[in-house]
């Protein structure tokens, strides 16, 4: 049996200990045997038939929760038993996907916003877009969630493929290279038999490659291997090496240490929260990018009692440009107060807290805080959740993993969550007006 295939059972198994009850635990699950990872999913033998039907009638459900839930690039399990017919491995498995994650053509240098927090790090991300692989490699960028270093990320990527046109440029996230590295690990059968050595040669073979948001790799020694590996290829060759991440290199304690003193041996470079010049002059590029022209006294407001997350300085003025269509009434101090339900004159408001926001939530929706926290799928208790885990993102730059803490969620759970609720207010105006509201309550408590 692999090693690695006994380290993804056992995260796939103290998962599954919290959904199954004891007895059940004991009996069924706890003596499956992992061997193979076929589609993204993680294959267990049981010892008999009557195990495996009992585990497919009464738990698969569970298992595949536990599985896809465990932020270990798998989405779900199959359960087989050896020289059955019932139970044996009917898939065929996939053939390594290859495809980049896409560049987003606004994410360019000249749409970054520049200021005193930020200066180096950009000054160091154009010069390895000037020259890469000559330049600070690694570049390390590190700051908190909604400062810009996908953004940044991205600008390199855009900026080496528009002027060095002959450069093979890889951007990716880590999670979409842990997927890749599990696919190519344990699909080694029919048509990806050779996944293996394509993911080693995808990696190796580039002239970039940017990985974004790296700290999720935290106790996945796998791909962690599988990255030390490539890394120390491409630097040998003099490739250029850039990675994200929400903190400092030497605070990633659960990446291995030979990773840790590579990515400082590089540069490290940190965004810092925007002063209220830099924020002032974000608004405005984005209202010029909305084709808005909003007063200096709103943008002074606006900036006035907002956090230092740029997504949330954007969602307080897309809150007032959609109040100013929705009343037909041109952007003014009045209607900005007004549509933030805020008071012009207001004293500081104290520091936001996660437990404010989560009674906040939980007061506009009308439910517990036990509901909120605990296992309830009912659809308003759920989306109550997702509301929650995106006003901390937004309002605290918490990390997701720090957020998932709170919340008792996985930290893929609370980035789904995030994701899918700004996604919701760009085009349900129901739900932007809620998560404003809810914004509101926070602000007033």
């Amino acid at each position: 049996m692999s090693d690695n295939f006994e380290l993804l059972w056992n995260t796939v198994r103290e998962r599954a200990r919290t959904l199954i009850n004891p007895i059940s635990y004991s009996t069924f699950i706890e003596h499956l045997v992992p061997v193979d990872v076929v589609n993204k999913k993680l294959v267990l033998r049981a010892a008999s038939e009557l195990t495996a039907r009992t585990i497919v009638k009464n738990h698969l459900e569970k298992l595949c929760e536990a599985a896809s839930s465990a932020g270990i690039g798998l989405t779900g399990v199959v359960v087989v038993v050896e020289g059955s017919e019932e139970f044996s491995l009917y898939e065929e498995p996939d053939a390594l996907e290859e495809t980049s994650v896409q560049l987003d053509p606004r994410f360019t240098f000249e749409s970054y916003v520049v200021g005193t927090s930020n200066k180096f790090v950009v000054a160091a991300a154009k010069s390895v877009a000037e020259a890469p692989g000559e330049n600070f490699n690694p570049l390390y960028i590190y700051g908190g969630t909604g400062l810009g270093k996908t953004h940044l990320m991205q600008a390199i990527a855009n900026d080496i493929l528009q002027k060095k046109p002959s450069l093979k440029v890889i951007y990716t996230t880590s999670e979409k290279f842990l997927n890749e590295y599990v696919d190519s690990m344990y699909s080694k059968k029919g048509t990806a038999r050779d996944s293996e050595s394509r993911f080693r040669s995808r990696y190796r073979n580039v002239d970039v490659l940017l990985i974004d948001d790296i700290q999720f790799w935290a106790n996945k020694y796998g791909v962690q291997e599988a990255f030390f590996h490539a890394f120390n290829e491409l630097f040998s060759q003099h490739k250029q090496i850039v990675i994200s991440s929400d903190c400092p290199a030497k605070d990633l304690t659960t990446l291995e240490e030979r990773l840790r003193t590579r990515f400082e041996g590089g540069l490290i470079a940190d965004i810092q929260p925007p002063d209220v010049e830099t924020k002032i002059a974000i608004l405005k590029r984005k209202a010029l990018e909305k084709k808005n022209v909003v007063p200096d006294d709103v943008l002074a407001f606006l900036v006035k009692n907002s956090d230092n997350n740029v997504r949330t300085l954007e969602g307080r003025l897309n809150t007032v440009i959609f109040a100013s269509k929705l009343h037909e009434e041109p952007i003014s101090l009045k209607l900005a107060a007004a549509a933030l339900q805020e008071s012009i004159n207001t004293d500081e408001q104290e520091e936001i807290t996660p437990e404010a926001i989560v009674r906040a939530t939980c007061a506009f929706f009308n439910i517990t805080e036990a509901d909120l926290l605990g296992k309830n799928k009912r659809q308003e208790i759920v989306r109550a959740r997702q509301v929650c885990a995106y006003l901390m993102c937004d309002m605290l730059a918490l990390p997701l993993v720090t957020v998932g803490q709170i919340l008792r969620r996985d930290h893929t759970t609370v980035g789904y969550s995030r994701d899918k609720i700004a996604e919701l207010m760009r085009v349900n105006d129901k739900i932007h007006k809620e998560v404003e509201d809810v914004r509101s309550a926070i602000l007033k408590q």
